[in-house]
């Protein structure tokens, strides 16, 4: 009994001295607002209004930052991600990361290449984040999602978006091919290769009823605010069950789309006979019985 009330209060007094030390990282972020607008929901602002949100240097380290303690907060189940002014984001910030892509760093092609290479892995880590935090991601995309933007929103577990929403692979204007996640992800979420094929190698746009129809969205509102709101009731009700069960569908979920049925039930079942062992199991069981919301169950923070 002692034991489980000393490691309560380290528990606590861990989550405690994430909190300050993450809304003392929100504030120093130069891209990125952070915020908590109900509990156990953190929502991660795209804050370079006045570059319609491109994606510059600071972006990639500070997106890292920012997922990283996510995972280890005990007080977030959820993270809602949007952006900040008329869109949701112009991509890459050419100007910005010019030096980065046109001038690796290196005496010799051998050593440009191998620098030039760390860089783009760091650049792809950023939004595998995403993926890799085990709380569900959601994220509102109004007015344009061009390049970055659309690696960004593939690695994202639920996509909503507004009626003047639109996507654009972008990068082959540019003259590259995409390289931090869209290739990779993009025919996993459309699940149209001969689409993706079309959008990548034409860089066309996609506006938000193609984006709905094909599968790159699962919802679309009429509006910024209309989005927002149901995105924010839509975090709540994933926020208000059981932690062990909503990190562990998101696990299972990510780890069948890359492994064979077999595969992904011989995982489940190995995640399973552990996890079933949660108190949560019979907390659930006892709200459904007594016809209870689950908001007013006490999950235990994970």
């Amino acid at each position: 009994m002692l034991s489980a009330i000393v490691r309560s209060s380290v528990t606590r007094l861990a989550g405690a001295q994430l909190r300050r030390t993450m809304a003392s990282s929100a504030s120093s972020f130069s891209t990125l607002a952070v915020s908590h607008p109900a509990e156990f929901i953190t929502h991660v602002e795209l804050n370079r209004p006045d570059k319609l949100n491109a994606m510059n240097q600071a972006f990639w380290s500070e997106m890292v930052d920012c997922f990283t303690q996510i995972s280890e907060d005990p007080d977030c189940r959820v993270v809602l991600v949007s952006g900040a002014g008329r869109a949701f984001t112009s991509g890459l910030d050419l100007m910005d990361m010019a030096s980065v892509i046109m001038q690796p760093e290196g005496k010799d092609v051998g050593r440009s290449s191998w620098h030039l290479r760390k860089t783009v892995a760091r650049y792809q880590e950023t939004f595998t984040m995403l993926e890799k935090c085990t709380k569900p991601v959601i994220v509102a995309i109004h007015g344009a999602c061009v390049g970055g933007g659309v690696d960004l929103v593939t690695a994202c577990d639920v996509r909503l978006c507004t009626q003047d929403a639109w996507f654009q692979v972008k990068e082959v204007d540019i003259g590259l091919a995409a390289d931090v996640g869209t290739l990779q992800r993009l025919p996993k979420v459309i699940g149209s290769r001969s689409l993706v094929n079309e959008l990548a190698l034409t860089a066309r746009k996609m506006f938000s009823d193609e984006a709905h129809s094909s599968g790159l969205v699962s919802r679309v509102f009429p509006d910024k605010d209309a989005m927002m709101a149901a995105a924010l009731e839509m975090a709540g009700q994933m926020a208000a069950r059981s932690p062990v069960a909503v990190q562990g569908t998101k696990v299972n979920l990510l780890y069948s789309r890359d492994h064979s049925v077999a595969e992904g039930l011989e995982y489940m079942a190995t995640w399973n006979m552990s996890m079933l062992q949660t108190q949560d199991l019979m907390k659930s069981a006892q709200a459904a019985l007594e016809k209870k919301d689950l908001k007013e169950v006490p999950f235990s923070k994970l």
